[in-house]
């Protein structure tokens, strides 16, 4: 109900502006400021990076090879029989002396129960965890349940699809030794980008979100952990009191609250972890409607907290509103066009009011172009004119994947019961494809 009263609030005050003071002054206007502060923001993040990145080529970052916590790596897994022995496999083989793997399967009805036990009969430092058909359902409840039997004084978490490097944790642990770091991130990638249209996007799509959470770490500003390939320590978790039950994203969550209690999460672009990208539209619509539900569900959850808090950093506030306001302006451009329209259909309004709004929406458009574009390049080692054609097509993706999505979810807060749906990924898909080809062709043969 109180996420539902904030976005009526905000929702309702953000018409009746429009529409009244629309009489007034051109509120294009306000739009455009807003959109010029986040600029501002995302040049000086962008200047803060390439700062910081002159400054360790002169003074190199000391590592202190002595911090060598022991870590408890956790693999939640639901229906995961194809994909869950490759993980597991790829995670024993990272080079760090000090962890242990848990896999926790979350009342699979397929053959993963039994994968998983296998597993722990063949690897001593492989535990298994088989989770019972009343369990409360949720990653963050799998979670807790691992937690309990968890002996690592930090905890890392992978999705079953996931893969990395021997070097993973090597790369990643010496960014948790501050104090004031409860977790770190490391950087997504799409393990078959090159599979099909959508999962090429999905990489441009974790580019340029490599590209902003590397910029947010450089102002240390309120990075966020992405559920696959997060490092939190055991301390932080223990003081927010575990991940909380009642989310659809889990990482989102915690993120927000270690940085309401004044943790510090950082963002680690050299430790990679790889997972598979979704190959179909509509699983794809599935997982970023529970992405996008529970980002502005935490955002409306825990405002209140947020401004009260004494422990989060300045800079961090600053960050979470600069991200609300991502929230807000698709919003603000479809109201603000709506509005106009009725008006001029009414003849309230001359057409160059609407046509301005247009113009205005297109400006925010070749923003995020040239910022994925600028990623591209940084990231993927994209040639320039590589960069400007998927830059291009990746936004018209995400113009169509993320706006109706808003949409939808800001309507189903607002009018719908909140529920517990999940809307888990499905994983190995793309390997059954190659595997059916394979057996299609032996029989030819």
């Amino acid at each position: 109900m109180k996420e539902r009263i904030i976005l009526f609030t905000i929702v309702f005050g953000l018409g009746i502006f429009l529409y009244i003071f629309q009489n007034y002054f051109n509120t294009v206007w306000g739009l455009a400021f807003l959109c010029t502060l986040m600029t501002i923001y995302a040049v000086f993040s962008t200047l803060a990076y390439n700062y910081r990145k002159r400054k360790l080529k002169k003074y190199p970052e000391v590592v202190n090879h002595d911090y060598k916590p022991f870590v408890t790596v956790m693999i939640p897994c639901h229906n995961e029989e194809t994909v869950i022995e490759n993980t597991v496999l790829n995670v024993l083989n990272m080079d760090y002396e000090n962890f242990e793997v848990i896999v926790i399967d979350d009342r699979s009805s397929d053959n993963t129960p039994n994968v998983v036990k296998e597993l722990e009969n063949k690897y001593p430092k492989v535990k298994a965890l088989i989770r019972k058909p009343d369990a409360f359902p949720g990653k963050s409840a799998v979670l807790n349940d691992a937690l309990e039997f968890a002996n690592g004084e930090a905890i890392l978490v992978f999705d079953a699809d996931a893969t990395v490097d021997p070097d993973f944790l090597n790369r990643l642990v010496p960014k948790l030794e501050p104090k004031d770091v409860g977790a770190v991130q490391a950087r997504k990638v799409i393990r078959n980008k090159d599979y099909n249209f959508l999962t090429r996007c999905q990489n441009n799509e974790y580019t340029i979100d490599t590209y902003l959470q590397a910029g947010r770490d450089s102002v240390k500003g309120a990075v966020e952990l992405r559920g696959n390939g997060e490092l939190i320590k055991r301390s932080a978790i223990d003081d927010i009191g575990g991940w909380n039950n009642y989310t659809i994203t889990d990482d989102l969550d915690m993120s927000t609250r270690l940085h309401i209690k004044g943790w510090d999460v950082r963002f680690c672009p050299d430790a990679i972890v790889y997972e598979e990208g979704i190959a179909y539209l509509r699983p794809l619509f599935r997982q970023r409607r529970r992405w996008l539900e529970g980002t502005l569900r935490r955002y409306l959850e825990y405002s209140g907290e947020a401004f009260r808090s004494k422990d989060i950093s300045m800079l961090a506030r600053v960050d979470m509103f600069a991200y609300i306001s991502e929230c807000i302006m698709p919003l603000w451009c479809v109201m603000e066009i709506l509005i106009r329209l009725f008006k001029v259909l009414a003849k309230d309004a001359p057409p160059h009011m609407l046509y301005s709004s247009i113009i205005i929406s297109c400006v925010i458009g070749m923003g995020f172009f040239m910022g994925l574009r600028y990623a591209l390049r940084r990231y993927d080692n994209f040639s320039r004119m590589d960069a400007i054609k998927d830059a291009f097509v990746t936004s018209i993706y995400l113009l169509f994947l993320w706006f109706p999505l808003e949409l939808f979810i800001c309507f189903k807060i607002l009018f719908c019961k909140k529920d517990m749906k999940w809307g888990k990924t499905a994983h190995g898909l793309i390997q059954d494809e190659v595997n059916l080809i394979h057996s299609e062709e032996s029989k030819c043969k």
